[in-house]
């Protein structure tokens, strides 16, 4: 019942040498490859920055036992499953690991059969969800961040650890950037992903109907109301608020913003009634906020409320390496709508793209390879760089 799969990485972890050594020989022999730690202080950090199929972690251990190196794991969010080893086994203690979030108990000295169709079991289920979890950013239109700049990793993982808080976050940057994307990726990856993410352009709404957009109205409240409508604060109820743009908001909304943030509730204009409401709120923007405060143009305090955590969004001129990444996939995917041979971008014509001035971020790029796919044959040239994106930018 070997699985040979070379990619597949165990983490054992316990204080005892010859029971790691066995552990870790059985493995390999199985074809995973297989590192080893002392003690969950030890096991931690490769636990959080590698990629394991799954981890073996002793219980008792010097000072981090399994249970802390359990617990430390659910509170950072690390998606390995965890099986616990012990030779003080109980069925007390087997259901006590997994009601913390282990995957499964075996105890010592582990049968063989039933550890490999353990771990292989765990596999499976991290092979399920992540196959659940690509079909669903699928049919959501869920796009990857692409890129491997210092910048982008930085704001892969600051989603994956702001992500399951409740906190309120603020992103930065300009225009075309990806903060939408961003912000689709915190809710993704949030305890609030089962219910929906509700956006708002707050540039896009004339300033008379914004109240009306955000908490809803009553039939009759105003001439053209002629039936009730829920707002957006009401649609996102138990799940996230995304103000696109929130340097662009009337003061006068500023201001019930605000209310409802600090209070939990909203009243529908017309209405007399508050209704409660459970979001959280991802606002961005790309203006220089403080400067709209000194200029009056937006409340500090609202400011404060929705700057728990700042994440800024690099420019595309700054992490120029991603291009030929960037340019690889939209190539892939606009060929792939349009139904059409996925065409070749030569290597002379990366370097092109990466030397090009982007004023409009990733937009821009994006709609740059739409025109190179449409005006070009079955490769992408230098020269059709020179042709059909230099020449059109005076």
């Amino acid at each position: 019942m070997a699985i040979k799969s070379s990619q597949q990485a165990i983490l054992v972890t316990d204080d005892d040498k010859s029971i790691r050594n066995a552990l870790s020989e059985i493995l390999v022999t199985e074809g995973y490859k297989v590192d080893e730690a002392f003690d969950g202080e030890e096991a931690f950090n490769p636990l959080t920055n590698r990629k394991y199929v799954c981890a073996l972690c002793d219980i008792k251990m010097p000072i981090m036992d399994g249970i802390e190196l359990l617990e430390a794991a659910q509170k950072e969010n690390i998606d390995v499953p965890i099986i616990m080893i012990s030779e003080h086994g109980s069925t007390e203690t087997a259901v006590e690991v997994v009601k913390k979030g282990a995957f499964d108990y075996i105890s010592k000295p582990p049968d063989l059969n039933r550890l490999l169709i353990t771990i292989r079991n765990a596999i499976d289920r991290n092979t399920l969800k992540e196959q659940t979890a690509r079909l669903k950013r699928k049919v959501n239109g869920l796009q990857e961040i692409i890129g491997e700049s210092q910048g982008i990793v930085f704001i892969k993982k600051a989603i994956d650890r702001v992500a399951p808080s409740e906190a309120r976050v603020l992103v930065t940057g300009g225009n075309g950037i990806g903060k939408e994307l961003v912000a689709r990726w915190i809710h993704e990856k949030s305890n609030r992903n089962a219910r929906p993410l509700v956006e708002v352009n707050c540039a896009a709404i004339p300033s008379e109907l914004i109240d009306s957009e955000l908490f809803g109205h009553e039939k009759g409240s105003f001439t053209s109301a002629n039936n009730k409508r829920i707002g957006k604060f009401e649609q996102a109820d138990g799940g996230t608020l995304f103000l696109d743009e929130i340097g662009d908001m009337s003061l006068n909304a500023q201001a019930k913003v605000l209310r409802s943030l600090q209070e939990g509730k909203i009243t529908r204009v017309g209405g007399e009634k508050d209704t409660e409401v459970n979001i959280r709120v991802i606002a961005a923007t790309n203006k220089d906020l403080n400067k709209e405060i000194e200029m009056g143009n937006l409340r500090m305090d609202l400011y404060h409320r929705l700057n728990v955590i700042q994440m800024h969004v690099p420019p595309l001129n700054k992490r120029r390496d991603d291009i030929p990444m960037l340019a690889i996939h939209f190539t892939h995917e606009i060929c792939n709508d349009y139904n059409m041979k996925e065409l070749l971008i030569e290597d002379e014509a990366l370097e092109a793209l990466k030397n090009h001035n982007w004023i409009g971020n990733i937009r821009e790029l994006r709609n740059v390879i739409e025109r190179l796919i449409i005006l070009c044959d079955d490769k992408i040239t230098v020269r059709d760089i020179e042709n059909y994106v230099l020449n059109t930018i005076k």
